[in-house]
């Protein structure tokens, strides 16, 4: 079960990481004018619902997980919280329960973009000056030839 929540947890940050280089791939084969006000209108939308995805199903895997190894959410005390689960998945769960406590996914999904954000505009900035030495080159390959 494990394995299962962290390949998904790893493919939805794959996203969120290609996602921008996808995003202004598509707008340069569209050839759009203002470039980079779409860029980031597309970006911030597209990325802000990733990273809410990643948010929530980081609670929800760990609820997931907790459930699978025997946690009981709906006990009273400590006796009955851990009764289902195995000696060995005891560790596990109890550090699975301390990673749930603290601020709530939303939170963490809009303090975690405040982090991602400047990591469009490097994207952005990057592919910029790529496709200008690129242009800037094949410009005097084609100056060479015609000379």
């Amino acid at each position: 079960m494990q394995i299962i929540t962290t390949t998904i947890s790893f493919f939805l940050l794959i996203g969120l990481i290609v996602s921008p280089s996808f995003i202004i791939y598509k707008l340069n084969k569209l050839n759009v004018k203002n470039n980079f006000i779409f860029y980031l209108i597309f970006g911030i939308i597209i990325t802000s619902i990733l990273m809410l995805i990643v948010a929530w199903w980081s609670h929800f895997s760990t609820k997931i997980l907790l459930s699978h190894y025997g946690y009981n959410f709906d006990s009273m005390n400590l006796i009955e919280r851990f009764e289902n689960v195995s000696a060995e998945n005891l560790d596990k769960v109890k550090n699975l329960e301390i990673s749930m406590m603290g601020i709530g996914w939303p939170l963490k999904a809009i303090m975690s973009y405040l982090v991602y954000c400047p990591y469009i505009l490097i994207v952005y900035i990057v592919t910029f000056y790529f496709t200008k030495i690129k242009k800037g080159n094949i410009q005097k390959r084609l100056n060479d030839l015609k000379s």
